[in-house]
């Protein structure tokens, strides 16, 4: 008896999406944000949660927040789908576009679940790799768009864990070539200061996938939305579970878009943290810390092990992304931007590791 033989094959020969459960007192591997809600806005989340009745189902439909999220968002409420996470509005898109045979363009390296849930859903990931600068090869894109037919093309801009982003001339050729949906996961939009949604009304193609979990400091609740012409969103939302998002995560996205003043200025404080480790990391010998549009970028190690080196940062406390094992990327740590304490913490662990390497560490603001 194999009760295994039911499970589909192609299933079977994937590996799921994992991350190793290691904790430190620097956890800057997750591209979180590091400055959390404000207590004042968390006991108000708490305070209302503590009226409303737990064993009562969350709302249906969650209309106060699509509302709320239309007005943020300048896209109308009608073409808006919350969901618990953008990562289960994906699950959702492709599993209303994707099965045996579907063709779906997938850029690498990208955030690996695109080409796992289109494996599982029995599709074909046709993927183009990235350009030697990292950035996006547009003509490639198109090309394999047109060539294959593809259903789906899904790009991340800023891209994980690259922090590359697509022009909006770029995405444009894309929906233009040809009629299968062109998907922008808009995760690390707030820290480039670029969004897909203005073109949302001139291409009916175009869906565009946003998070609480990253600028809006919500990563715990898991809250995501979708954007799109109302005709897709109504086809999407068949694949959504029934009271997906629960009262608490709801009550908290609100409180977060009204405070998003407060939210804005730790993004703002995080881009200059980036840029001044990137300074600081520029003529470092043996490093090239590569540009990023996001709240991480890679650090590329010319001269050095990145295992070895991540290990030896983890025994000083300092937990960053091993992403060798990504394509084009085997000699990369993926290093997400903290407080301007962890990111000194950080330097003075990278210091100490170079050191152990017997390479020298130095910056243009002195030893590290």
């Amino acid at each position: 008896m194999d009760p295994l033989r039911h499970v589909k094959p192609a299933v079977r020969q994937i590996q799921a999406y994992t991350l190793a459960a290691r904790e430190a007192p620097v956890k800057i591997n997750q591209n979180e944000n590091p400055w959390d809600l404000p207590d004042a806005v968390k006991r108000r989340v708490l305070e209302k949660a503590l009226v409303r009745p737990w064993a009562r189902y969350p709302a249906f439909d969650p209309r106060e927040l699509t509302e709320a999220l239309a007005g943020f968002s300048g896209w109308r409420a009608d073409g808006i789908l919350a969901g618990n996470g953008s990562n289960e509005l994906i699950e959702a898109l492709l599993m209303v576009t994707v099965g045996p045979g579907t063709k779906v363009v997938i850029p690498e390296p990208t955030f690996t679940l695109y080409a796992l849930l289109t494996g599982i859903l029995g599709g074909e990931a046709i993927r183009v790799r990235l350009g030697e600068d990292l950035r996006y090869d547009t003509p490639s894109l198109v090309e394999a768009r047109r060539r294959s037919g593809a259903a789906v093309t899904v790009v991340c801009s800023p891209n994980n864990p690259t922090g590359t982003s697509l022009l909006r001339d770029e995405l444009e050729r894309l929906c233009q070539a040809g009629d299968g949906l062109v998907v922008v996961d808009e995760a690390y939009h707030e820290f480039s200061g670029e969004t897909a949604v203005p073109l949302l009304e001139k291409h009916p193609n175009l869906v565009v996938l946003r998070t609480f979990s990253k600028a809006m400091a919500l990563a715990g609740l898991r809250v995501g939305y979708l954007l799109s012409s109302p005709e897709i969103v109504r086809e999407v939302n068949k694949a959504r579970l029934p009271y997906n998002l629960n009262f608490f995560a709801q009550t908290a996205a609100l409180a977060a878009l009204e405070e998003h003043a407060v939210l804005e200025e730790t993004v703002r404080r995080l881009v200059e943290e980036r840029e001044r480790l990137l300074e600081r990391l520029r003529d470092v010998p043996g490093v090239r810390a590569w540009p990023s549009q996001a709240n991480f970028f890679l650090l590329e190690l010319l001269a050095a092990s990145p295992k070895a080196v991540f290990e030896s940062l983890y025994r000083r406390g300092v937990l960053v992304r091993d992403v060798s094992s990504y394509p084009m990327l085997s000699r990369c740590l993926r290093v997400s931007v903290g407080t301007p304490e962890e990111n000194e913490t950080f330097l003075h662990a990278l210091g100490a590791a170079f050191g152990e390497a017997g390479m020298d560490f130095s910056a243009d603001t002195g030893r590290a």
